[in-house]
């Protein structure tokens, strides 16, 4: 094994890549059987980032994956030049007070977005952003791991992206 060549192989698939990547992908294109291997690179790898105190970090993201991003505070400074969005303006609104208050009743959410809302949670849902659950007359909104995935989060949990939201408010 050639543990330079294999860390500087899985930096340059999380760089490149714009979703997070899970270890048994890493394994299975770096041709590599032991799990334990690739998880050591990888820790071995985000701690280089941070000892140089570098903008960019690797994180683990939902279940077992890995990206690389941008620290939270160099985040509004680098948004101009991030590729764009493919949800913009009212719809990512209406995200980010459902990824806040979550869970969320549909009903209310309408309380604070108004009726154009109902596109924005279609639009939402197709995308695989949020999940609406049927509770009665209404729909209970929640975030999916794949908007965990996309902001870099460890977790799903509520409470851990109402952290990150409040994170990004500061």
């Amino acid at each position: 094994m050639d543990t330079i060549k294999d860390k500087a192989s899985i930096e340059a698939i999380l760089f490149i890549s714009g979703d997070p990547v899970s270890i048994s992908k890493l394994q299975k294109k770096l041709e590599i059987k032991s799990r334990e291997y690739v998880e050591s690179l990888i820790e071995d790898l985000s701690k280089d980032y941070r000892e140089r105190g570098s903008a960019i970090e690797v994180v683990r993201a939902v279940q077992d994956l890995y990206t690389m991003q941008v620290k939270n505070e160099y985040s509004l400074l680098t948004a101009d030049f991030a590729p764009k969005s493919e949800i913009k303006g009212a719809v990512l609104k209406t995200l980010a007070i459902v990824a806040y208050k979550q869970p969320l009743k549909k009903s209310d959410l309408v309380k604070y977005r108004g009726s154009q809302c109902y596109e924005h949670v279609k639009i939402l849902v197709e995308s695989g952003l949020l999940d609406a659950e049927p509770c009665g007359r209404t729909k209970i909104l929640k975030t999916t791991s794949k908007f965990s995935e996309i902001y870099g989060l460890e977790s799903s949990t509520p409470t851990e992206i109402r952290k990150f939201m409040e994170s990004i408010l500061k």
